[in-house]
């Protein structure tokens, strides 16, 4: 795509430019936002403004015209979100700086309405993101951020082997000082290195430790040189001085062209390229019978339970379809609508509207609606929407094509809940463009992933040809990546317990190789294997996570203290006459976030269900929903202990096959969620 280079003129705007064009994207134009004439600096929280007097000569050694724009505003949201999420209000903020950055690429489309994408610089600021990727949203721009989320030391070297020269022009950090300015990134890596080691400062400079100009790079046309400059004090103290060159005069000159060819990060990381020799591996020694031992075939039999919401303190839990009996068919919109109208009515009896939504489940009766329902979809979220999960079911003997199951959580404060929405193409995970967010934490506790199928996220793209062995790696690293970005974002603290695995599938002779190779990824945790009707992209596997943080807040000796704690995890198994079941459980003490699975196999007897009740004395306390996965192929005896509890929100979804770390061959899963 056309794009246009969001450009300070430090080593980070600079550096990915040369992902950019690796990546076959072509630059046409640059855009800057800097302080009023005659000013060095803005105290900005978004904007690198220091080295302003020489982005002009960056742009130039660029050869493509530069536009720029004055800061007027200043940080007006401080917030970890940007705009609102509802979609009514998910505007302009009046007077806040990152009103700038839109009016400076509204007038670069209007002058270029070819452009598609901006470069953007950021590593680790999810504030700058946030923001950029907000103006980028509102303008249908797509985001290029491939140094996102890399690690510093690597990037540093890689900038350096690439041959891009940039020199420091600002020092602000520990070690740092103004006998540092105008040294180049290679004369100052074994510095930044130590500093690092010794007192954990960024190697890139993440912090505000340091300023950089990058005076050549392989895409510039032409060298910048340097002739006269002037070093600024704003500040001398034995912590660190804050000082930064004043660049009074440059020249550019002529150079020879050289390869572009900046260091790409490997698709998978080594943990994660061992999950798919796992995959691989047990593909080879699986032995394939010549037909499938589930020849899958609709059962006229469904499962099904009207929509229904449950609430217990903060959470509520509600499913929706549209209305029946309605004298015409609608179109396909119209009962998306009807689904969300249904959400909306509910979720309004608690004084709630869509925003307070955490999660999402969405199962139609065909992947080929997928672009129509999305569409709807994104017209009711604004920023920070809740995360997801899209898959196609069996719903020939039902009358819906969309159904939708919903967590929502009431805030008492604006930071109980945050989201991770990232929509910048990189290679660090699959960019969220569409209106979910890649995971979302409630309360610094129960945190909701995304379904994640295997992109690659650089071009999101599933890997060709297509590969069960690749998609699952991808999968997983998915996972694990969003996690660790969420926890930086929330703070850290936390470790990330595994309460609920699914791994959705399309083929039944995959599900063995993908457990196989997963099998010591989640301990003891609820994890189940089930197979639907397609998946996002015709992928062969997604998986949809849910953790705990383990961290409660515990009353004692009249203080509040926040503790950690570990999931306890337990399973069993019943067996009968031709029936048995299996159940897998994650609580934490006091009964706290319980999440249980229950298969089941055949006709559960009187004496199974005591036993089970004996075994999970505590099952039914605090339950907020239930999800019921079960194969429309068999002849479906539905467990009375089940029955009893028939008032709960309960969705049902039908599978081709349900497997867990105990068995292929279960005709019904039980998902029983309690908070």
């Amino acid at each position: 795509m056309k794009y246009v280079a969001l450009l300070s003129g430090g080593k980070d705007s600079c550096y990915n430019l040369l992902h950019c064009h690796k990546n076959g994207h072509d630059l046409v134009a640059a855009a800057s936002l800097g302080p009023q004439p005659g000013t060095d600096e803005l105290d900005s929280y978004m904007y690198q403004t220091v080295g302003q007097d020489a982005i002009e000569y960056v742009a130039q050694a660029l050869d493509v015209p530069l536009f720029r724009r004055v800061i007027s505003g200043q940080a007006v949201n401080l917030s970890s979100e940007y705009g609102s999420r509802t979609t009514s209000t998910n505007g302009s903020l009046e007077g806040d700086e990152t009103e700038d950055l839109y009016a400076l690429l509204s007038t670069v489309k209007t002058s270029h309405p070819e452009v598609q994408g901006v470069s953007v610089g950021a590593i680790l600021s999810n504030y700058q993101r946030v923001r950029v990727e907000h103006v980028c949203q509102r303008l249908s721009l797509t985001p290029l951020t491939y140094l996102w989320q890399r690690d510093q030391r690597d990037l540093l070297s890689e900038m350096v082997d690439a041959g891009l020269k940039a020199i420091l022009i600002k020092v602000a950090g520990v070690g740092l000082n103004t006998k540092h300015l105008g040294k180049t990134l290679a004369q100052m890596q074994p510095t930044l290195l130590k500093l690092n080691d010794l007192y954990g400062s960024h190697v890139c400079g993440e912090g505000g430790e340091y300023e950089t100009l990058t005076l050549d790079c392989p895409l510039f046309k032409y060298r910048i040189n340097l002739e006269e400059t002037e070093t600024v004090i704003h500040s001398d103290n034995d912590f660190a001085t804050v000082a930064y060159l004043r660049i009074k005069r440059a020249t550019l000159k002529e150079k020879q062209d050289i390869d572009v060819n900046p260091t790409i990060p490997p698709l998978l990381d080594e943990t994660f390229d061992k999950v798919r020799h796992k995959v691989q591996t047990a593909i080879e020694l699986e032995q394939k019978s010549s037909q499938s031992p589930h020849n899958y075939v609709p059962h006229d039999a469904i499962l099904y339970f009207p929509s229904s919401v449950r609430r217990l303190g903060p959470w509520i839990s509600l499913s929706a379809t549209r209305q029946l009996g309605r004298a015409n068919e609608p179109t396909l919109e119209e009962e998306v609508h009807e689904c969300f109208q249904s959400l909306r009515d509910r979720l309004k009896e608690h004084s709630l509207d869509i925003s307070h939504c955490a999660n999402i489940n969405v199962f139609l009766s065909s992947m080929d609606y997928f672009p129509r329902v999305n569409a709807v979809y994104g017209s009711y979220f604004g920023s920070s929407p809740s995360s997801r999960a899209c898959v196609a079911v069996d719903m020939s003997s039902e009358p819906f094509r969309i159904k939708l199951e919903c967590t929502a959580y009431v805030e008492q404060a604006t930071s109980e809940r945050q989201a991770l929405h990232v929509q910048g193409l990189s290679y660090w995970a699959p960019a969220n463009i569409g209106p979910y967010s890649q995971a979302v934490i409630l309360h610094d506790q129960r945190v909701f992933i995304s379904g994640q199928i295997g992109l690659i996220p650089h071009n999101l793209a599933l890997p060709s040809p297509q590969s069960l062995s690749l998609e699952t790696a991808l999968a997983c690293q998915h996972v694990n990546r969003v996690t660790n970005a969420l926890k930086a974002n929330s703070g850290g603290g936390w470790t990330g317990h595994v309460q609920l695995a699914v791994y959705w599938l399309q083929n039944f002779n995959d599900a063995v190789p993908v457990r196989e190779a997963v099998k010591d990824m989640h301990g003891r945790a609820p994890t189940l294997f089930v197979g639907v009707s397609a998946l996002p992209k015709g992928a062969l596997v997604e998986k949809q996570v849910m953790l705990h943080t383990g961290r409660f807040l515990v009353y004692e000796d009249e203080e509040t203290e926040v503790k950690t704690r570990q999931p306890v995890e337990t399973t069993g198994e019943i067996a009968g006459t031709n029936s048995a079941i299996y159940w897998t459980r994650s609580v934490f003490i006091d009964n706290a976030s319980p999440v249980t699975v229950i298969c089941c196999r055949g006709s559960i007897d009187n004496a199974m269900e005591s036993r089970l009740a004996a075994d999970l004395s505590e099952l039914w306390d605090n339950v907020l929903c239930v999800r019921a996965f079960y194969r429309p192929s068999v002849a479906l005896d539905y467990p009375d202990f089940m029955l009893k509890h028939h008032n709960l929100p309960t969705m049902s979804i039908p599978c081709q096959f349900i497997s867990a770390a105990s068995h292929d061959d279960w005709e019904l899963a039980i998902c029983i969620l309690g908070v």
